[in-house]
C-alpha cells in the first residue's frame, strides 16, 4: 500500500512538472512576440510579489491608466517579472525594477513600446508607474514604486500611475539601496546580459522570485 502511494505521488509530482514546463515555455513564447500580450485586464486586480525580503501587494485601478494596466496585467500573467532585480534604489525617492533576466525577451519587449496614458492620479508614497524616457509613448517593462509624496512633481512630466501598494510597504522599503542608482548606468549591459551581469557586479541587489495575479475577492 505504501509503495502504491509513494509511486502516485511520484507520478503527480512528474506530470505537475511536466505541466510546469510546458506554461513556462508557453509563456516565453507569448513573451518572445508582445503582439500576443493583448488581454484587457480587470477593471481592478491585485498581484503578489514575493521578493528575497518578503511579499508587497499591488492594488491595480484600471480606470487610472488603461494601457499601463492592460500591460503590467499580461506581463505579471505570463511570468515576465519573476527573478526581476530591483537594479535601481534610491532612498527617499524610488525602487525601479522591470528590466527581464533573459536579453531575449528584454530585446523582444523593447521593441514594442506602448502608447502614453494621461495622468490621472499622482506619482504619491506607495503608488507604482512605468518608467519611460523623455520621449513619448517610450513605455516598455520597467516600473517603478515612489518612495515620498513629494514624486508629485513627476506627474507633469507624463508619468502615470496605475496602481499602489496595499500590503508589505515596509518590504518595498527595505529592499537593498546601497548600490543607489548606479547599476541603472549600466543599462545596455543589464539588457544585454541580463541577470548574469546583475550578478556579477551588484550581487546583493533583492530580487524578485515570482509575481502573481491574485484571485478575485
Amino acid at each position: 500500500m505504501r509503495l502504491r502511494v509513494l509511486a502516485l505521488m511520484t507520478t503527480v509530482a512528474m506530470l505537475m512538472a511536466v505541466a510546469g514546463s510546458a506554461l513556462a515555455q508557453l509563456n516565453m513564447e507569448k513573451l518572445l512576440k508582445p503582439a500576443q500580450l493583448n488581454e484587457k485586464a480587470p477593471d481592478k486586480f491585485k498581484v503578489k510579489f514575493d521578493t528575497s525580503k518578503g511579499e508587497f501587494v499591488v492594488e491595480v485601478t484600471r480606470n487610472w491608466a488603461p494601457i499601463g494596466a492592460d500591460r503590467f496585467y499580461n506581463l505579471v500573467k505570463n511570468g515576465f517579472y519573476d527573478n526581476c532585480k530591483f537594479f535601481r534604489n534610491i532612498e527617499g525617492f524610488m525602487v525601479q525594477f522591470g528590466i527581464n533576466g533573459n536579453p531575449k525577451i528584454s530585446a523582444a519587449m523593447r521593441a514594442a513600446p506602448i502608447q502614453d496614458d494621461p495622468v490621472k492620479q499622482s506619482n504619491l508614497r506607495g503608488y507604482i508607474t512605468f518608467a519611460k524616457t523623455s520621449l513619448p509613448n517610450s513605455r516598455t517593462t520597467q516600473l517603478f514604486i515612489n518612495y515620498a509624496d513629494r514624486n508629485a512633481a513627476l506627474d507633469s512630466q507624463g508619468f502615470s500611475p496605475f496602481g499602489k501598494v496595499t500590503k508589505g510597504m515596509n518590504v518595498v522599503e527595505s529592499l537593498y539601496n546601497e548600490y543607489g542608482g548606479k547599476p541603472s548606468d549600466y543599462q545596455t549591459e543589464i539588457q544585454n546580459e541580463g541577470n548574469a551581469f546583475l550578478d556579477k557586479n551588484f550581487p546583493k541587489l533583492d530580487f524578485i522570485k515570482t509575481a502573481t495575479i491574485m484571485p478575485a475577492e
